[in-house]
């Protein structure tokens, strides 16, 4: 129980924004001269993650939370009372913090209003890329054998190249039953081919081409070329096609807002000082974990 008390203190102590010391509505509790309202204890409460607001539910768990949030003003100042506020690096951690906090807000200011997609630009989606959502009931397939990752390398550059296929087997295949076809193994459905070659081309689409798969014989490179099955319906993929046309969204924006941002200001990259960075010997890694890279904010869930 200690131990799921303590988790949850992490959450408490990660997430929350209020400082304590407010003054709004009734207290709830006070610690010295720190008074933490019934308007903070809410917002503590309201910044938790789901799970966690189920486990302080009720009086007992309120009771619960109320003593994580003394803990954790305790923790605070008692830290103060050490000045550890004044610490040199605890300093350049809030200023980091600070830093991506305010690239947040304008991240999210400046590209997720540009991101909006609407109900009309999901279904134009959905209707031209029916093949995305197809699951295959039948497949007619193709396939070239080689024996080593050598012979894998030419074939993929040939078909890189833009030769056919077909031409490819006839050539280069060791299965030769099936490379005086052109590659090709006939039509199959479901549960009529092994479960390792079945797993493989059920998830390809018409056209598409497999990664080499390695089977007894040697190194199967797979190809549909024609495949039967259903489309699954709009409102199953509905919320996938959001994710994805808003990440989409979201990049683009993201791009042109950067680009738009050099022309606004002047960088100066000294090469001799990178170079000199680069053959440097890496320092030992810090306890404190890199800030994230800069990039376009995640799509909302739906």
């Amino acid at each position: 129980m200690k131990k799921t008390l303590l988790i949850f203190f992490a959450f408490v102590f990660l997430v929350s924004c209020s400082k304590g010391g407010g003054t709004k509505g009734n207290y709830v509790v006070k610690i010295d001269d720190t008074t933490i309202s019934q308007e903070d204890a809410q917002a503590e409460m309201n910044s938790l993650p789901d799970m966690a607001k189920q486990f302080f539910q009720g009086p007992e768990g309120t009771a619960k939370f109320i003593d994580e949030l003394v803990k954790k003003e305790m923790l605070y100042l008692e830290a103060k009372k050490r000045g550890l506020d004044k610490d040199k690096e605890f300093q350049k951690r809030v200023e980091e913090f600070k830093k991506i906090s305010l690239i947040n807000s304008l991240l999210m200011k400046e590209i997720e209003k540009n991101a909006k997609v609407t109900d009309k630009d999901i279904k134009d989606f959905y209707d031209g890329h029916k093949d995305d959502f197809t699951i295959n009931s039948q497949v007619k397939v193709s396939q070239i054998v080689v024996k080593t990752e050598d012979e894998v390398k030419k074939v993929q550059d040939r078909l890189k190249a833009g030769e056919d296929f077909g031409k490819v087997a006839a050539a280069m295949s060791a299965d030769k039953a099936s490379a005086k076809s052109g590659g090709s193994l006939g039509s199959f459905k479901k549960g009529e081919l092994s479960p390792e070659l079945e797993d493989t081309v059920f998830r390809l689409k018409k056209g598409e081409v497999s990664m080499p798969l390695k089977l007894k014989d040697g190194l199967h490179i797979l190809k549909v070329t024609d495949a039967k099955g259903s489309v699954v319906e709009f409102e199953k993929v509905k919320g996938l096609i959001a994710q994805r046309l808003t990440a989409e969204k979201q990049r683009a924006s993201f791009e042109k807002f950067i680009e738009g941002l050099k022309k606004n200001y002047k960088v100066d990259i000294n090469k001799d000082a990178v170079a000199k960075l680069a053959a440097a010997p890496s320092a030992p890694a810090d306890k404190q974990a890199p800030a994230a890279p800069v990039q376009a904010p995640a799509p909302a869930k739906k």
